[in-house]
């Protein structure tokens, strides 16, 4: 069960800055099940309070692996602003999660990391091409919100044969 792939080259609908939040886990010790095992689970109950709530800012997410030990969850946001204001609120998910990681880690020794990362792109400094694929990344990200232009988000046809993708960053 999964999305149909788009027919031929298709790129992101998007305008504005793009915020792209890299977060992830690695599980050091498989014994310390109870250091890792609520860490693996806080994201998605993360994830889904952000689904749940319109004006959230969270556009859209993809979870990875990178073998058994490394989870990554690449994240799309509205604003900067709008993701510390999650990650700081008292009353969301996140904060208690990231309380309850800091005492686990001062007897953890190790037995799990967490690292993320945040990027401001901004606009017009960011190129999405799909082929073949179903709406991925920024493109299904984009697809939940509605564009100035008034074309809806997610992904168009790309412009002439040819064209290369240096020249459509260039402007």
């Amino acid at each position: 069960m999964g999305r149909a792939p788009i027919a031929g080259r298709v790129t992101t609908v998007a305008e504005g800055d793009v915020v792209v939040f890299l977060i992830g886990m690695r599980v050091n010790r498989w014994r310390a099940v109870r250091h890792w095992l609520p860490v693996l689970r806080a994201m998605p109950r993360m994830l889904k309070e952000l689904a749940r709530e319109e004006g959230s800012g969270l556009l859209g997410h993809q979870a990875y692996t990178s073998g058994p030990r490394t989870y990554t969850t690449v994240q799309y946001w509205e604003s900067r602003e709008k993701l510390l204001a999650y990650a700081s609120a008292p009353d969301r998910q996140h904060r208690p999660a990231w309380a309850a990681f800091n005492r686990r880690a001062r007897s953890a020794a190790g037995s799990v990391g967490i690292w993320h990362e945040t990027y401001i792109v901004p606009a017009g400094s960011y190129e999405a091409i799909y082929h073949g694929m179903p709406a991925t990344g920024l493109g299904a990200a984009w697809g939940h919100r509605p564009c100035r232009s008034g074309n809806g988000g997610g992904v168009e046809p790309v412009g002439r044969r040819g064209e290369r993708a240096a020249e459509r960053l260039a402007g």
